[in-house]
């Protein structure tokens, strides 16, 4: 809970490292299209659940919400308060990724504000330093909010670094957000030693191609992306919580 690359070495690795299930989120795709490469990828021994990694705000003012258990599409660049309305609508679950991590997340009185809305925070992510996993612990003891941890994997090698372990194990979709929506106990596991410090160093050192060649080719060389909500797949639906 979540990686952001999926392909047959990916599938491969999740259940090589044990795991049974994977939250597929990817940047600037569809729910449709998301969906439809969750399934092609899940199996008898891996579940794949579709989720969309939501950009509210501007560009420059960005907050990430991570939802599971959508019925209709969401494009990014809403507000964060049009956003959330739009997750209780649809009776989703709502969680907080890298919370008040750099310059794109939530940080603690956002998670207060909508702390009804939330039903989970992310505590170990492997872009974060070892500072921003203890703030993260802080932050879900006095929110009281269940915790996750994810490998956040954006490189096919940091998948099961990080995993979040249940009691029992989802049979699909709908069964993995009962999980979330009714905070089940879990615990959080992640891998130690060298060569998880490298992988976690890796992750990190992804943002800044993420924040700079990626972003301009993005912003000025592509166009509209197919989750602006200026989008015509969107029909003007949000027009009025566009941020």
């Amino acid at each position: 809970m979540h990686v952001k690359v999926l392909d047959e070495s990916v599938v491969r690795r999740a259940k090589q490292r044990g795991l049974d299930a994977l939250v597929y989120a990817p940047h600037f795709t569809r729910l449709p299209d998301i969906r439809e490469t969750a399934r092609r990828f899940s199996d008898d021994e891996l579940l794949v659940v579709p989720a969309r990694e939501l950009f509210t705000g501007t560009w420059r003012t960005r907050k990430h919400v991570l939802a599971v258990g959508l019925s209709d599409p969401i494009p990014d660049f809403l507000t964060l308060a049009g956003v959330m309305e739009e997750l209780r609508r649809q009776d989703a679950a709502v969680l907080v990724p890298h919370p008040e991590f750099l310059t794109v997340s939530l940080d603690i009185a956002d998670i207060r504000q909508y702390r009804e809305t939330l039903d989970g925070v992310e505590v170990y992510n492997p872009k974060h330093w070892a500072r921003h996993n203890d703030r993260a612990r802080e932050i879900a003891r006095e929110t009281g909010l269940p915790a996750f941890g994810s490998s956040y994997a954006h490189l096919p090698r940091t998948v099961g670094e990080v995993w979040t372990a249940f009691a029992e194990t989802p049979a699909d979709e709908e069964a993995f957000v009962d999980l979330l929506r009714d905070g089940a106990p879990r615990r959080v596991f992640h891998r130690d030693g060298p060569t998880h410090g490298m992988r976690c160093a890796a992750e990190f050192a992804h943002l800044g191609w993420e924040n700079t060649y990626k972003k301009f080719d993005r912003i000025y060389l592509q166009g509209t992306e197919p989750t602006h909500p200026e989008h015509i797949f969107y029909d003007g639906r949000f027009g009025d919580v566009r941020a």
